[in-house]
């Protein structure tokens, strides 16, 4: 458990179409000891750390990320703010094109952005999972605030000019 008081960890890997194991192989060689549950899309992995379903339905994936104590994901936009806007503790993983994880590195971009503004901890090829887990228990990650109505009122300015 390293040490970290954690009950269960909800991993998500979206729903892209191109495989993800990157991110499992991290969590299997890691020392959690805690229950993980992954939603692993497209991605075919066995593990015997691991409690994988390829996808999992809308409403019982509400209730993992609101159960979960620490959620671990690739750097879709939305499996980031969706935990953030729980108050939940987020540690994600960028998808690489240079794996064949995703057509292009926008999600680095992502990732660093969120990571930089202090909303999540940023795992890379760079970091060791293990120590932001230990990292995870005395992160205070800042509170999320969507900025959809500025973006949706400017568009609409934009609109009408």
């Amino acid at each position: 458990m390293l040490g970290v008081d954690l009950l269960m960890i909800l991993v998500t890997l979206g729903t892209q179409h191109q495989e993800f194991t990157r991110l499992l192989d991290y969590i299997e060689k890691s020392k959690i000891k805690d229950e993980i549950i992954v939603q692993a899309g497209y991605t075919k992995y066995k593990s015997k750390k691991m409690k994988i379903f390829d996808f999992i339905d809308y409403d019982k994936m509400n209730e993992y990320v609101k159960k979960a104590d620490l959620i671990i994901t690739h750097g879709g936009t939305g499996s980031i703010t969706g935990p953030l806007k729980e108050g939940k503790k987020v540690i994600a993983c960028a998808r690489l094109a240079k794996y064949g994880e995703h057509v292009d590195d926008h999600q680095i971009e992502i990732v660093d952005v969120f990571s930089d503004e202090g909303y999540i901890l940023k795992l890379d090829e760079s970091t060791n999972l293990d120590d932001l887990i230990k990292k995870a228990k005395t992160f205070k990650p800042k509170k999320f605030k969507s900025n959809t109505k500025n973006f949706i009122n400017k568009l609409i300015n934009e609109i009408n000019t």
